[in-house]
């Protein structure tokens, strides 16, 4: 079985227009590589070689979306683990994610993605189509309210 690491980042923003700065998260929808139809996920890719994870999620997050003025949430670093087939391989994924933060609202996605949505928990939650991604969008947003950010 191969094993495949990449790094990303949950990356949030807050609308100072509204009461008490609300809190977007930015996620990404990807067209359906390994699945029949599109789906919407965080920003994430593979580590290239010497690379530090930190670097790979800046460079992953400029590329996929044209952020550069993201700021690091120190003290959070998750990983998930998954699995999936390609070309009858079963490949065993790690994705470790990091708190970015922005004060940019325009987005620019690369040709890898269909479009992106600014969207509040509530309704991100919702929206992304994998687990273990709703999974680090709770542990990220109970983080951010823990730390008042």
């Amino acid at each position: 079985m191969s094993v495949e690491k990449s790094a990303g980042a949950v990356i949030f923003r807050k609308e100072p227009s509204q009461k008490e700065g609300k809190i977007y998260y930015l996620l990404l929808n990807y067209p359906g590589f390994r699945r029949p139809t599109s789906y919407w996920d965080l920003p994430k890719g593979h580590i290239e070689k010497g690379e530090a994870l930190e670097d790979t999620m800046r460079r992953e997050v400029r590329e996929e979306t044209g952020l550069v003025d993201i700021e690091l949430v120190p003290d959070f670093k998750e990983t998930i683990k998954y699995f999936f087939k390609w070309e009858n391989s079963n490949i065993m994924k790690f994705v470790t994610f990091f708190i970015a933060k922005t004060k940019t609202k325009e987005v620019k996605v690369s040709g890898e993605h269909l479009g992106y949505e600014w969207l509040p928990y509530e309704e991100a939650i919702k929206k992304l189509t994998f687990k273990n991604a709703k999974n680090i969008l709770q542990k990220v947003n109970d983080f951010i309210s823990r730390k008042g950010l």
